[in-house]
């Protein structure tokens, strides 16, 4: 809707002469048929239609006392119609117009003997003070901040759309030379796109910062919440084989999807870590490697029956790519759904592997208040 076109990709040309313009338009459609992925491609359609043009005489004009806005003004009612008054039939009212009949309009001689009224009376035809002719011209001309414009528009399949519109920069600075006062404009989609792009970029970056912070508060160690955030990786391989099974293109709906999947993970290590945490400190476990095989032993059915949770949720939408409606829906479902599932075994081998190795060893203490013996690790 911004950028006036619906379609994946719109190149605008600007300038000021329509002939050029389109021949401008042409060169960019030709450069653009050589990049891969461009579908649909298509010009914006300028039809030459019969127009008739009243070119005015200001010296003609003035020397019969008129006014170019009362020559103007009986064209215009001839030809447009002029509204003079209301008409009610009950409870509708309807505009009264004057205007010439339809085989008026349509005859060109006629046209030439439109009366045009003196100030001192009299009438004079309007072709003594304006050249009538018969033109060809353009049935639309496109503007854009007051400029003229023809677009050229495609969408894209198979590719990514930042890639498609790289190439295409490339393609037409290459094979288009643009006459002085004349250039070249990008829009559709991808402005969107790439804007929401940059936007859940640093959100994600915070996202992630957020949540490591928040993990140092919750865990009371950086170590530990080192630990749990590992998830994030692990959940990033089935993430980008998720990308991959939806066809290769990272879509705004695939980042979303991996923020998601983050949140999702962080909370199976957080699951796993509280509780081998929990094991330690209250239970009283003293071997430490038999806590972090209890404590998984024990989290891994809660956590399975999570991440089973949402992912049989995600099923339908994974299920529903090329149906109307699901453009947003099916590639998300899939990135969640695939790092899941790789999040989820994987947290629960190198998740206790690594607290294992890197945990906290120095705090397992296996004495009662007072009893005077020394820790065991």
């Amino acid at each position: 809707m911004l950028s006036g076109t619906r379609a994946n990709i719109a190149v605008k040309v600007f300038g000021g002469d329509l002939v050029t313009l389109r021949l401008l338009g042409e060169q960019v459609r030709s450069a653009m048929s050589d990049v891969p992925g461009v579908v649909d491609l298509t010009v914006e359609q300028q039809v030459d239609i019969p127009m008739v043009r009243f070119q005015l005489d200001r010296a003609a004009i003035a020397r019969l006392g008129l006014r170019v806005g009362q020559v103007a003004g009986a064209v215009e009612t001839a030809l447009a119609g002029t509204t003079v008054g209301r008409v009610f039939e009950g409870e509708a009212a309807f505009d009264l117009v004057v205007k010439f009949d339809d085989e008026s309009r349509t005859d060109f001689e006629r046209l030439a003997d439109l009366p045009i009224d003196l100030p001192g009376g009299g009438r004079v035809p309007v072709g003594l003070v304006a050249a009538v002719r018969r033109e060809q011209g353009p049935n639309l001309i496109g503007r854009e901040n007051v400029q003229r414009r023809i677009v050229v528009s495609c969408n894209v399949a198979g590719r990514d759309l930042g890639g498609v519109v790289d190439d295409i920069r490339t393609h037409v600075a290459g094979q288009v030379q643009l006459p002085p006062g004349y250039r070249v404009e990008y829009g559709g989609q991808f402005e969107s796109q790439q804007r929401a792009s940059r936007q859940l970029a640093v959100l994600g970056f915070v996202v992630v910062a957020g949540i490591f912070m928040l993990l140092v508060v919750a865990l009371g160690r950086t170590r530990d919440a080192a630990i749990v955030m590992t998830n994030l990786p692990l959940a990033l391989i089935g993430g980008v084989a998720g990308v991959y099974v939806a066809g290769g293109v990272l879509s705004v709906a695939s980042i979303i999807g991996f923020i998601t999947l983050f949140g999702i993970a962080t909370r199976n290590g957080i699951m796993l870590v509280s509780h081998i945490q929990h094991v330690i400190e209250k239970e009283g476990e003293t071997d430490f490697r038999a806590a972090v095989e209890r404590a998984s032993h024990e989290r891994l059915v809660p956590i399975l029956m999570t991440a089973l949770a949402a992912g049989l949720a995600l099923i339908p939408l994974a299920l529903s790519g090329g149906r109307a409606g699901s453009e947003i829906e099916t590639p998300m479902a899939i990135v969640i759904l695939c790092g899941l599932a790789s999040s989820t075994f994987l947290n629960m081998a190198v998740v206790p592997a690594l607290y294992l190795r890197y945990g906290r060893h120095g705090e397992i203490v296996g004495i009662q208040a007072g009893s005077g013996e020394t820790p065991v690790s």
